[in-house]
């Protein structure tokens, strides 16, 4: 994998801000795998960082698509209410460096902290 961000939030509420913030940036995002929606059909199977079936782990793979033809393949991995963003970055699968950069000041940390701020102000009221 390419470069490595951690947004200290579960994956959950942090997924909801990437693919929002990824399309206010005029890209289009596909989800081309949810942990949780294949795990759903297998009963039973436990969590090799937590030991059970019930947790709070999600990996979904984003297809991040700008003005080439080709997309940019964004990891979204979280557990234990961090989650880390990370593009993938093997033959045939390497975004172009403007689509990777484009990515990545979207979801800055500075980017996410501004919206926490904003989310936890509406809470507030």
């Amino acid at each position: 994998m390419g470069q490595v961000r951690t947004i200290e939030y579960p994956s959950e509420e942090a997924l909801r801000w990437i693919i929002q913030a990824l399309v206010d940036a005029d890209l289009r995002v596909d989800t081309s795998f949810d942990l949780r929606t294949a795990r759903a059909a297998h009963t039973g199977c436990s969590c090799p960082h937590h030991g059970t079936a019930a947790c709070d782990c999600q990996m979904v793979v984003l297809l991040v698509y700008g003005m080439d033809a080709s997309p940019a393949t964004l990891v979204v991995h979280g557990r234990d209410r961090c989650t880390y963003l990370s593009l993938a970055n093997i033959p045939g699968q390497r975004p172009s460096p403007e689509l990777a950069a484009t990515i990545f000041t979207t979801l800055s940390v500075d980017a996410f902290s501004s919206y926490e701020k904003a989310l936890n102000t509406l809470q507030v009221r």
